[in-house]
């Protein structure tokens, strides 16, 4: 069953697991479950997603009931009218805050904008010896997208030398393979915290927030990490 954390005549949003796909994709041909046919058959209604989570990324993931409803916030989140936020887990000691403003790459090639802020919410340094140090450092972000590309924070917090934990192509080989190995952590420490929009219908303002799933609590209680 998936966790339903937001629902009302027009949208409702789950806590999606890490692992997850979003619906049916023919670069994961290996997937059996995707979370658009799941909820369907949970609550029995037809719904669409009217934004994408990475399949290794867990956290808030919002559908719409409605084609109109989902056209309307499909064109917030083109718009940047929709706050995002994201709690990660990183290599290294990460400022205190930043902005990152780095273009990345379309399929084709073509350079697209793209800015990232982040606040650094705690560190830790702990006896994990990977590589030639005693020790591992790792911080805790709340990372705010400003724009919304593909894989952007991967590939920025990759770009600034402190890679997300468990993030296969674009992270640390050693880390992630030790984490692997030792620690028997089979995702990625990145998780959609928390979505701030104006709901479509009524203008209200809507804040959608999912707490941390079992693998993330357990790699942040290893760093005495707390939220």
């Amino acid at each position: 069953m998936l966790e339903i954390i937001y629902q009302d005549d027009s949208l409702i949003a789950i806590n999606k697991p890490h692992g997850l796909l979003v619906h049916r994709s023919k670069i994961a041909d290996d997937a059996k479950e995707f979370a658009l046919q799941m909820l369907r058959d949970q609550i029995g209604q037809h719904v669409n997603p009217v934004h994408r989570l990475d399949r290794k990324t867990g956290g808030v993931l919002l559908f719409a009931f409605h084609k109109e409803v989902e056209i309307a916030m499909q064109k917030q989140f083109q718009e940047g009218l929709v706050d995002k936020h994201y709690l990660a887990i990183v290599r290294g000691y990460t400022p205190l805050e930043m902005e990152i403003d780095y273009p990345l790459a379309k399929e084709n090639g073509t350079l697209q904008d793209a800015q990232t802020s982040f606040v650094t919410l705690q560190q830790a340094e702990i006896p994990l010896a990977i590589g030639k140090h005693p020790t591992s450092r790792y911080s805790l972000v709340d990372a705010n997208p400003k724009t919304g590309r593909m894989h952007q924070l991967r590939k920025h917090f990759a770009h600034i030398f402190h890679p997300i934990i468990g993030d296969r192509p674009h992270g640390c080989n050693k880390q992630n393979r030790y984490f692997k190995e030792h620690l028997q952590m089979n995702t990625m420490l990145l998780h959609a915290s928390s979505l701030s929009f104006s709901h479509p219908i009524t203008s209200e303002k809507i804040i959608i927030t999912a707490e941390v799933q079992a693998e993330f609590k357990r790699m942040m209680e290893l760093m005495n990490f707390s939220l």
